[in-house]
């Protein structure tokens, strides 16, 4: 996307990453005039969309540029986003002058040095994480957190509000990516001591969904209790789509940026060593909202 740009319907996107959190994004965005150039390492997935209408499947990541405006990466982990970049080579192949939006969940500082090698090339990184969820990214209601350039977030506004009801610029490069695995922390860390009040509350013999309604009107709500319960856990369907190893890794990411810093983060290491324990009792594609399975295992309680 050059400097004087502005990518509204019609324009060409190119995009990375056609997951759970990929394709409601890429559908989003098809559904409000753009052309998206789409790829996924993963053909299976790319076979399943191949029929969105506004949605070009490529083969191969030098293809998702061609005649794009800008691309955007939807990718679980700075390992990816390395990989895709470097090793993969769709850095080499960006023209002159465009921008890249990193929106998965990566390390910051992984994060700024790629901006630096991006610079080199006169490309632009954004890092754009967003919270929400799922159903965030199927109804264009996720909060964007923009690192980089203010420029250069004003010149896609557009384009991220197609996605998300904020987009915020939050501070530098690798400021997005900071501050989307400390709102994670924090969401971990309630969903946590917020299960474990309402297990302890249901053992006692009070009705989860009073407890809930109770709670939502007064100091001790949180989004845990006035989403993730009421939505996932008391229907049992644990269906947010986000991952409980991909929530425990912006957790470590979060409190290695406060002891790089030389902060205390006592209470999110103890989270931290929980929600570990967790991973490793429960299944591989477990999402997080089924800590509470897990928390219910060690109690012998279940809810309903």
């Amino acid at each position: 996307m050059r400097e004087s740009s502005q990518p509204a319907a019609g324009a060409v996107i190119g995009f990375v990453g056609l997951g759970r959190m990929g394709e409601p994004m890429v559908r989003r965005l098809t559904g409000a005039g753009y052309q998206v150039r789409g790829y996924d390492a993963e053909p299976s997935i790319r076979a399943r969309l191949s029929d969105v209408d506004g949605l070009t499947i490529v083969d191969g990541l030098a293809e998702v540029v061609r005649g794009a405006e800008a691309t955007i990466l939807m990718l679980p982990n700075s390992s990816a986003v390395r990989a895709v970049l470097l090793d993969d080579g769709l850095l080499d192949t960006l023209p002159s002058g465009v921008v890249l939006i990193d929106m998965g969940s990566s390390e910051p500082l992984v994060t700024r040095e790629l901006s630096e090698l991006a610079g080199k090339r006169d490309v632009s990184l954004l890092d754009a994480p967003v919270s929400g969820g799922v159903l965030g990214a199927r109804h264009g209601t996720l909060t964007v957190m923009v690192g980089g350039p203010e420029d250069r977030l004003d010149a896609c506004r557009t384009l991220l509000g197609v996605l998300g009801k904020q987009v915020l610029h939050v501070g530098p490069v690798g400021a997005g990516h900071a501050l989307k695995a400390l709102n994670n922390l924090l969401s971990a860390t309630h969903l946590l001591v917020s299960s474990e009040a309402l297990l302890a509350g249901r053992a006692f013999g009070l009705d989860p969904d009073v407890m809930l309604d109770a709670i939502n009107g007064s100091s001790g709500r949180s989004g845990s209790t006035e989403n993730k319960w009421p939505r996932f856990v008391l229907p049992g369907n644990y269906a947010s789509g986000f991952g409980l190893r991909l929530m425990l890794k912006d957790m470590r990411i979060a409190t290695e940026l406060a002891r790089a810093s030389g902060l205390p983060s006592l209470l999110g290491e103890a989270s931290v060593e929980l929600w570990a324990r967790a991973a490793e009792e429960l299944p591989e594609d477990a999402d997080h909202t089924e800590v509470v399975r897990w928390l219910e295992q060690h109690t012998d309680r279940r809810v309903r």
